[in-house]
Order: C-alpha cells, then structure tokens, then sequence
C-alpha cells in the first residue's frame, strides 16, 4: 500500500502532535524520518517531518490539520503563557556572563593538554568558598560567644 504524504513540520514535536491528533479522531498516520533527524538536528530542519497516511484519507487529513491551523480547536483556558519575573531573568543573565568571561570556570571543551588552566574560575570558586567559610565562622562565633 502507497503512502501519501497529508503535511511536513519542521520538528519532531510538532510532528507527533498533528499525528496524535489525527489518530484522536481516527486517522492513522506514520511519522517519517525522526529517527533520522533526532540524531542530526540540522537534518531535522532541512528535511523536516512528514505524516505520511492512506491516500483515502489525504483530504479529511488536510482539512482538520487546516482547520487546527485556523484555531477551530483551541480552547480559552490557560492559553496565556505568565512572564517570566526580572529577577530570575537577570539572575540568569548574569550567571551566563560570568560563566562566558570566566571561560566556563573551569576551561572551555578542549582535550585537557590543549587548554590552559582556567585560572580565573579556580580563582573565584575559591573566593566563594572563602566567603562562605568565613560567614559560615562569624555565625558560629555569634552563637557560641552571644554579644
């Protein structure tokens, strides 16, 4: 039996949940190519994803796919993505900076007789364990020795 091809995304999971959904209402597909493409992520977009399905089923296929594309089943509830916060936002922002200046902490992805040392990340884990360490002393003093 020949297959047809009904639609082509360009990921996996917009893939599988077409396929999932005309499975739900009684259409059975085959998803092409995501093993392929898992593996080479540039393959993924290059190719794309097919569903691929009987060709007596190509235009019920197509016409629900359409008519979820015009927005036909999508509900009100919990559509509304919450922003994010700007404190974790910065937070993040500044970890990454420090992490890319601090080249990774502890050196970048070469083979370890390429790469010099990451002095500056041995260096500023230290200075944080230092710190910890010495807040860690001041408390214990002020519980042990209340002023």
């Amino acid at each position: 039996m020949s297959l047809v091809e009904f639609a082509r995304y360009p990921d996996v999971c917009e893939a599988d949940l077409a396929a999932a959904f005309l499975e739900a209402h009684g259409i059975r597909v085959a998803v092409t190519e995501r093993y392929q493409t898992t593996l080479d992520p540039l393959m993924q977009r290059a190719l794309g994803i097919r569903i691929l399905g009987s060709p007596a089923n190509l235009e019920a296929a197509r016409l629900l796919l359409a008519r979820v594309q015009a927005g036909e089943f999508a509900s009100e509830e919990n559509n509304d993505i919450e922003a994010v916060e700007p404190g974790p936002r910065v937070t993040t922002t500044l970890m990454a900076l420090a992490s890319f200046a601090l080249e990774g902490f502890w050196g970048n992805s070469l083979p370890r007789r390429l790469r010099a040392p990451a002095w500056q990340g041995m260096l500023l884990t230290t200075a944080v364990l230092g710190v910890v360490f010495a807040l860690v002393a001041y408390v214990r003093e002020l519980v042990v020795n209340p002023p």
